[in-house]
C-alpha cells in the first residue's frame, strides 16, 4: 500500500509513520516528491492496515497498490525518475547516447574507440569485461583487465562507463570501476544478481530478456528496488520471435508502454534488436520517436575482426551519421543532444 501525506506534513508526521511501519514488521519506502510525499508499505496483509494509518497526523490517504511492481510503477510515483552519472543526466529532455565496443579487446582498441564515440557526442562508454556468451568456446572477455581498461579509457576520455556484471560475486570487482552497472538480458531474472545490485548505490542497467514480457521486466526492477536501489534504467533489446531475418524482434512499443506503467528511465538497444549494423540507424530514429530516453549503440573500429558482435557493430564513422540523423528527430519529439 502506499501512504499519501499531505502537502504540509512536518518531518516529524512522516517520521512517525516510517517508525510505525518499521515496528510493525513491513518495509518503509519514503519517496520525497516536489510538493509532498509518499512513503510506500511492503509486506504480507498489509490491506488490513490500512484504516490505522488514516488517523495518523499528517497522512491525507492511504491507497493499495494494485500493481504486482510495487515501487516501479506509476501508483507510487508519477514523477519521472532522472539518474545522475557523473555529469551525465538521464530521464531529462536531453537524450543520453551510451556507445563502445560489445567486448574489451585490448588497450588500443577501447582507448581509439573511446576517443571516436566521445568526439562524435556519445555521453557515456560501453564495453563488456565479463561477456555471457551462447557457446563455452567463444570469447568471455578480459575479466578484471577488461575493467581495468575501461576505468583507463574513462580517464582519457571523461565519460563514465558502463559495463555488464554476470554474477553476484563479481558485484564488489565490477562496482569499484563501473559508473553503472549493465543486467543484460540472460541474467534479467537472475534473482540472486538483482538482489546483490538492490544494495548499491550505482545505477543499474537493466535489459529486458529475448523471451520476458513487460511485466516480467519491471518486477525484475522491483527485486532491485525492494533491497534500496532505485536509480534503475530500463532497456529494450528486442525479442526472440519466428522471425529470422533479424537477430531479435525489435519491440518499439514497449518503449510507450513501459513509460506510461513506469517512472523510470527507458532506453532502447538497437544493436541487440536487428543484429546488423544497417538496422541500427532506423531502429535508432523508430526509438528516438517513440519517447527513448537514450540509447546503447555498439561501436567497433573494425567490426569485421570483432571477437563479439561485429555484425551488428558500427563504425566510429557510421557512429556520427547516426548521431547526426538523430539531432532531427531527437528535435522533433522535443528532445535536445
Amino acid at each position: 500500500m502506499i501512504i499519501v501525506m499531505q502537502q504540509n506534513a512536518s518531518s516529524e508526521c512522516i517520521d512517525a509513520v516510517i517508525q510505525e511501519i518499521d515496528r510493525m514488521g513491513f518495509k518503509s519506502h519514503p519517496i520525497f516528491g516536489v510538493e509532498r510525499t509518499v512513503v510506500g508499505v511492503i509486506g504480507d496483509k498489509t490491506r488490513d492496515t490500512l484504516e490505522h494509518f488514516e488517523q495518523f497526523e499528517g497522512v491525507e490517504r492511504v491507497l493499495p497498490i494494485l500493481q504486482p511492481y510495487k515501487f516501479a510503477g506509476r501508483e507510487v510515483q508519477q514523477e519521472e525518475t532522472i539518474i545522475e552519472v557523473g555529469n551525465v543526466r538521464i530521464g531529462g529532455a536531453r537524450l543520453c547516447i551510451i556507445a563502445g565496443p560489445c567486448s574489451v579487446e585490448s588497450e588500443s582498441q577501447i582507448m581509439s574507440i573511446a576517443l571516436a564515440v566521445k568526439e562524435s557526442g556519445a555521453d557515456m562508454l560501453r564495453g563488456g569485461a565479463f561477456k555471457p556468451r551462447t557457446s563455452p568456446y567463444s570469447f568471455k572477455g578480459l575479466r578484471e583487465e577488461g575493467l581495468r581498461l575501461l576505468a583507463a579509457a574513462r580517464e582519457a576520455t571523461g565519460l563514465p562507463v558502463v559495463t555488464e556484471v554476470m554474477d553476484a560475486r563479481h558485484v564488489e570487482a565490477v562496482y569499484e570501476y563501473a559508473d553503472m552497472l549493465q543486467v543484460g538480458a540472460r541474467n534479467m531474472q537472475n534473482f540472486t544478481l538483482l538482489e546483490e545490485l538492490g544494495k548499491i548505490d550505482k545505477p543499474v542497467f537493466l535489459k529486458r530478456g529475448p523471451s520476458a514480457t513487460i511485466e516480467d521486466l519491471l518486477m525484475a526492477a522491483e527485486y532491485i528496488i525492494a533491497e534500496g536501489n532505485r536509480k534503475i534504467l530500463l532497456c529494450e533489446r528486442g525479442l526472440r520471435t519466428f522471425e529470422t531475418a533479424t537477430r531479435n524482434t525489435f519491440d518499439v512499443s514497449a518503449i510507450p508502454v513501459l513509460q506510461r506503467l513506469s517512472h523510470l528511465p527507458v532506453f532502447a538497444d538497437p544493436s541487440h534488436g536487428g543484429g546488423h549494423w544497417w538496422l541500427v540507424d532506423p531502429l535508432s530514429r523508430a526509438a528516438v520517436a517513440a519517447g527513448a530516453d537514450g540509447l546503447m549503440v555498439e561501436v567497433h573500429d573494425n567490426p569485421k575482426t570483432a571477437l563479439s558482435d561485429g555484425p551488428q557493430s558500427l563504425t566510429p564513422k557510421n557512429f556520427t551519421k547516426l548521431v547526426e540523423n538523430l539531432k532531427s528527430v531527437a528535435a522533433a519529439v522535443g528532445r535536445s543532444m
